[in-house]
């Protein structure tokens, strides 16, 4: 028998056994013992492979009765079926639900236009005096494909296709190949737009909105954290990682390239432009000098738009406070018909007609206060045409502010970075550059776009769900790869997929309230609260139980079972929701990483060469997952990390 069955049966065995040990006898067991056995008996349950959203759903049918027979018997089977219709129902009307499909469909869209080759081809190129620059270009290439799929199998079986052997080829490690591969193709559960995310917002109660904002910076800082560790095993051990061969490095120049280059200077912007206005440019089309010239003054026509936006808003009029009728508290009667002879003075508004109408009862006084004011209603001058027109231009002209000293920092910054770059960019580069706007910069700007409109409130996810179908769309039609068997395997795994979060959903909620019932909860809250533990010590006994979770289950059922548990108890140690999410979605990257049941090992192996064995598989994935556990405690440390954009944002 393998070892990885013996690992399982050796903690269902463990499972079982502390269940005997810790629980009372039968004759002294009450409900809140039998939640805590169902909990027990569900873990078994699923590690023995049995499905895990009807294996809530049916554990939770089965002891809701349990609970609803010990209080009526008459009536447990009915309220035990009420009970399932009303959380099915539940979750069916939950609105934060609707942008799974969506996302889902944009990433099996985006798999299929077949950018991820393009994609590490133009990385590697671009990263190629870097060490380690295949296994760097790998951890990037996974991260943006994973970020804009979200879908890790995907992720793993294609990089596994494409990087491994190109790895292996070039004299890499085993352990470093398949340990960047697993690694980077995790990033996708945890960098927005994250389908993981939603499902804890949607558990916990948390708004998807800010845990997009707060993932952020620590997906990138776990992308780079891996990076730095490629890098330095790069250097410190050269024969895991060989620096890339003179002849890897050669990138191809078009005909006119290979002339300008020659003849008049081999920096593009020199180059292109003593070719254009040159007389030594007769074998060279002006249309590709010209092409290829807009190409190269992208990044400064990006850096022009960018800063002159943030220009027109910094510099920004204030806005005219107008206070015209306000009456201050306790003011008398004439001082208000006062302001309102001025405020109708200059608006120009009046009172409709009040002919036919009756005062109620007890407002006898009101039409005798209320005629000066008639009057001077019908006194007041109207305002003139000429009035208007100076009071608009005044708006107009109304003085810009000052732009403040970081901004011009910022942009001198910005200038001497484009000089820099353009002093070094040569015509490699520029064909480099080609590669990236073909394959980075389409799903760069996608993914800014979703999660720019989510995190700057423009929309909300399921509306930037909507507009990233519809982005994976124009993406697999660009690269005319959208025809109807894409169409329909895509729709077809997109259905497949909701379906099974949809199902997980409906089980979870089921399970949680027949273990509420049972008052397993109370046991647990009563259980930890007897503990007088601290706040750091509550937060590490949560995440230590969070990481052996992730051995033997998946962070499906790691959410939609535990994190109901541990919600309630943050109250009472003042931890915000929003921060333990983020720790947790940390933490749930171990769910992929972490021996026996790491999926993306098995994802991995499955395309690998027959030499490859899985063992060398896990030992590669070990010290990308102690850099989680590292990443974990810097975000404890530092809550900045994660918490500064959704405060500043969302103050």
């Amino acid at each position: 028998m393998k070892k990885e069955v013996w690992f399982g049966l050796t903690i269902m065995a463990m499972v079982v056994l502390a269940a005997f040990v810790l629980l009372p006898s039968p004759a002294e067991m009450t409900n809140g013992h039998l939640g805590l056995l169902m909990l027990a008996l569900v873990v078994v349950a699923i590690m023995l492979g049995f499905p895990t959203a009807f294996t809530l759903m049916g554990m939770g049918m089965i002891f809701a009765w349990i609970a609803y027979k010990s209080q009526n018997p008459d009536l447990a089977v009915q309220q035990t079926l009420d009970l399932m219709v009303q959380r099915a129902y539940s979750v069916m009307s939950n609105d934060v639900l609707i942008s799974i499909p969506l996302f889902v469909f944009m990433g099996y869209l985006i798999e299929r236009a077949n950018l991820i080759e393009k994609l590490f081809k133009s990385m590697h190129l671009a990263m190629a005096r870097l060490p380690g620059s295949l296994a760097v270009a790998t951890i990037v290439t996974c991260a943006i494909f994973a970020t804009a799929t979200g879908i890790v199998g995907a992720v793993v079986t294609l990089m596994g296709l494409l990087a491994l052997p190109a790895m292996l080829r070039a004299g890499y490690s085993v352990q470093l190949s398949a340990g960047a591969i697993t690694a980077g193709g995790c990033l996708g559960i945890l960098i927005p737009p994250s389908v993981m995310l939603i499902v804890y917002g949607a558990t916990a109660g948390v708004s998807v909105v800010k845990l997009y904002a707060g993932a952020f910076f620590p997906g990138i800082m776990l992308a780079t954290l891996y990076v730095l560790y490629v890098v330095i095993i790069a250097k410190w051990k050269p024969h895991m990682a060989p620096p890339m061969s003179a002849e890897d490095r050669i990138v191809p120049l078009p005909a006119f390239a290979q002339v300008v280059s020659k003849d008049i200077s081999s920096t593009v912007l020199p180059g292109l432009i003593g070719a254009i206005k040159g007389k030594r440019n007769a074998a060279v089309p002006m249309r590709d000098l010209l092409n290829h010239l807009v190409i190269a003054l992208l990044p400064l026509l990006a850096v022009a738009a960018i800063m002159g936006t943030i220009y027109f808003k910094v510099t920004a009029p204030l806005p005219v406070e107008t206070v015209d009728g306000v009456v201050a508290m306790g003011g008398e009667l004439s001082d208000s018909t006062d302001s309102a002879e001025e405020s109708e003075s200059i608006s120009g508004l009046s009172e409709p007609e009040e002919d036919g109408l009756k005062q109620p009862p007890g407002t006898e006084a009101a039409p005798a206060a209320a005629a000066p004011a008639a009057d001077v209603k019908e006194t007041a001058p109207a305002p003139t045409a000429a009035a208007v027109t100076a009071a608009a231009e005044s708006a107009v002209e109304a003085e810009r502010q000052a732009a403040p000293l970081s901004f011009w920092i910022g942009l001198a910054s910005c200038a001497v970075a484009l000089a820099i770059f353009y002093a070094y960019f040569s015509f490699v580069r520029l064909e480099i550059f080609k590669m990236l706007l073909g394959s980075f910069f389409p799903l760069a700007l996608m993914i800014l776009a979703v999660l720019g409109t989510i995190v700057f409130g423009l929309a909300t996810p399921t509306e930037a769900a909507a507009m990233g179908s519809l982005g994976g769309l124009l993406l697999a039609a660009a690269y005319r790869r959208l025809n109807y068997v894409v169409l329909r395997e895509s729709v077809y795994l997109t259905a497949k997929t909701s379906a099974m979060v949809c199902w997980l959903f409906v089980g979870s909620s089921i399970f949680s309230a027949a273990f509420a019932l049972l008052g397993g909860q109370e046991i647990i809250n009563t259980w930890v609260l007897g503990m007088d533990l601290t706040p750091v010590q509550f937060m590490i006994l949560a995440q230590v139980v969070i990481f052996l979770l992730g051995w033997p289950l998946e962070w499906t059922e790691i959410i939609v079972i535990f994190m109901p548990i541990f919600i309630p108890l943050l109250p009472h140690f003042g931890i915000d929701p929003l921060f333990f999410g983020l720790l947790v979605a940390l933490n749930l990257q171990t769910a992929f990483l972490s021996p026996p049941v790491a999926m993306a090992a098995f994802y991995l192996k499955g395309v690998s060469p027959p030499h490859v064995t899985l063992n060398q598989i896990f030992a590669g994935m070990l010290p990308f997952m102690a850099i989680q556990v590292f990443a974990i405690v810097l975000l404890y440390m530092f809550p900045a990390i994660g918490m500064w954009l959704p405060e500043v944002l969302y103050k």
